[in-house]
């Protein structure tokens, strides 16, 4: 079950652990571990004299690859079932729990407790899970305050608000009703150490993760490359007659040719009559001839995860209509795009937009009413918004923890991706971006992937992976 993810993670050992025997790493993280210690650290400087608990995932009734839940990751990067992590504040060290026999399993080494769990993690002390139960009643009679995640673990192929929601449905359900495992886990801290005072610890983990460092940049802008060239190789291997799920098998093939863990979330691959529905996820359409795709799908590259979408035609070449309407929808695009600045709250940049919108619309030359009119309308969405937002931020989910501020500030990475659609037709158009805050302007992570129509066209015409496939004997394509 954890084989193939640590096969995966060895490709991201720091160049500072090098020396450590092959047969010894039985940790890797896709940073070194000073990264999570400082991430700890902070985390101390927010819970004062309080003490923050966090237990790990558990590992799955299948033989599946095991993945930690996010916060816990955050701020250990072990890769252990059901460990528990403490931070103590006031002696501002931190403590490991693991299971006691996590050396020896059927799937090769796991961390352990014991020195070399210390040397490798960088975390103060690593003692056998069993212990757990003991320290937190000397915790607990301390009288002091303690810290705990609150709302349902995200495992990855998704987000906190996705997690949050089967947790209450599940709950909710007659014929269910199970709690969360944080509310049993909770229930379970007030039964032991019945007089402590037990908080959420998610708004200030949340509050870290919202400003990415320069190794998670660089991770989210790996995991965005991947992300484009999957994506690109889907655009070369569509043509008419395909499936939908095939240029899922394109861009996959990608995503774990280049150390991907997994999905970010399920392929959205919509073509035709499909496309205005923004999760479609079917896949089982056929791409026919004059019909537009619409592709949106990431990977989950070692705990970071990206978003972006294109829009191509499945014949490789835009009709007249089509090109009209791509066209406007881009130039408006890329009005929203080219106005995003640092230090300046969303809804002004939207302001600022909404001018270079209208210019595009008065220099545009329609020759069809229905296109002329989806676009007006488009830019009138943006006339009237009073959001703060210009789409959602990226991290560790897809839909990551909120932005630190009421203005973008550098560190800060979001996607954009508004739609425009044909009243009255099912044909829709949305693109997505990668975009982070720097100090002086905004980057574009996912620029390299084409969204103008001859750089489309000129992909397109490369062959895709369909044509290397290997075919049984005497079988021709």
């Amino acid at each position: 079950m954890l084989c193939a993810l640590l096969c995966l993670m060895w490709l991201a050992v720091p160049a500072s652990w090098a020396q450590t025997p092959e047969a010894m790493r039985v940790f890797t993280a896709p940073f070194p571990p000073e990264e999570f210690a400082a991430r700890r650290t902070r985390l101390m400087e927010r819970i004062g004299d309080g003490v923050a608990v966090i237990q790990g995932a558990a590992e799955k009734g299948a033989e599946a690859e095991f993945r930690q839940n996010n916060q816990f990751h955050y701020l250990t990067g072990v890769d252990v079932p059901r460990a528990i992590l403490v931070i103590d504040g006031r002696a501002r060290r931190s403590t490991l729990y693991l299971p006691a026999r996590n050396r020896a399993t059927a799937f090769g080494p796991l961390l352990a407790p014991g020195p070399e769990a210390v040397r490798e993690t960088g975390i103060e002390a690593v003692v056998v899970r069993d212990s757990f139960a003991v320290d937190l009643v000397r915790l607990g009679t301390e009288g002091r305050r303690i810290f705990t995640p609150h709302r349902p673990e995200v495992l990855g192929n998704g987000s906190a608000g996705d997690a949050a929601a089967f947790a209450r449905a599940t709950k909710d359900d007659p014929w269910d009703g199970r709690p969360s495992r944080e509310d049993a886990f909770i229930a379970r801290l007030r039964a032991t150490v019945p007089a402590a005072s037990i908080a959420d610890l998610d708004p200030m983990l949340d509050s870290l993760r919202a400003i990415k460092s320069t190794r998670e940049i660089e991770l989210i802008r790996e995991a965005t490359r991947v992300t484009g060239l999957g994506i690109m190789e889907a655009m070369r291997d569509a043509a008419p007659g395909m499936y939908e799920y095939e240029l899922d098998a394109a861009a996959r093939y990608v995503f774990r040719k280049h150390g991907a863990q997994g999905e970010a979330y399920f392929a959205l691959s919509a073509t035709g009559a499909n496309m205005p529905y923004s999760h479609y996820h079917k896949g089982t359409s056929r791409l026919r001839d004059g019909d537009l795709v619409q592709f949106d799908y990431a990977p989950d590259f070692r705990y970071y995860v990206s978003d972006v979408t294109r829009v191509f035609p499945a014949n490789a070449k835009f009709s007249a209509r089509q090109r009209e309407l791509y066209v406007i929808y881009l130039r408006l695009y890329q009005a929203l795009l080219t106005s995003i600045r640092p230090r300046v709250a969303p809804r002004d940049i939207i302001s600022s937009a909404v001018v270079k919108m209208d210019t595009v619309l008065a220099r545009y030359r329609f020759t069809d009413s229905a296109i002329r009119e989806a676009a007006t309308a488009f830019v009138q969405r943006y006339r009237n918004s009073r959001s703060n937002s210009l789409g959602h931020t990226i991290g560790m989910e897809v839909h990551d923890v909120r932005l630190a501020s009421d203005v973008l500030l550098p560190g800060h990475i979001f996607t954009i991706e508004p739609a425009m659609n044909l009243t009255g037709e099912r044909v829709g158009l949305r693109l997505e971006d990668v975009i982070l805050i720097t100090e002086t302007g905004y980057e574009n992570l996912s620029a390299f992937v084409p969204v103008e129509i001859a750089d489309i066209e000129r992909l397109m015409a490369q062959p895709g992976l369909s044509a290397a496939l290997l075919k049984p004997p005497g079988e021709r394509r």
